[in-house]
């Protein structure tokens, strides 16, 4: 095993990860896991200002986990990789197996 560590690479893991750490990011991949949204309903199901909401959007952009493109005078956005729909799969479990933890610890 390598005992060095690449710190770039983990880097630039973490500024993905915490693109996608906040409730209304969450929602929003969520979301454009159906498909292709304008900032207009992405703005309704965040329930923001569309200042806030651009924020968000534009971050999650600049880390790569969004596309956009531009028709008149909207913006839509979509996932640029879908796989990370994956990792919410895996937030799942982790979930599940918390709350599993906790009601054995509870009949204790």
């Amino acid at each position: 095993m390598n005992s060095s560590i690449d710190h770039e690479v983990y880097r630039r893991k973490a500024r993905i990860v915490k693109a996608m750490a906040h409730p209304s990011r969450l929602a929003v991949i969520d979301a454009l896991a159906e498909g292709e949204k304008c900032v207009c309903e992405l703005q309704r199901l965040v329930g923001s200002d569309l200042s806030t909401v651009s924020k968000h959007l534009a971050l999650m952009k600049n880390a790569g986990l969004l596309a956009d493109r531009k028709e008149g005078v909207q913006v839509f956005y979509r996932l640029r990789v879908p796989c990370i729909l994956r990792f919410f799969d895996c937030v799942d479990a982790v979930l599940r197996a918390n709350t599993e933890e906790e009601a054995r610890i509870a009949r204790r």
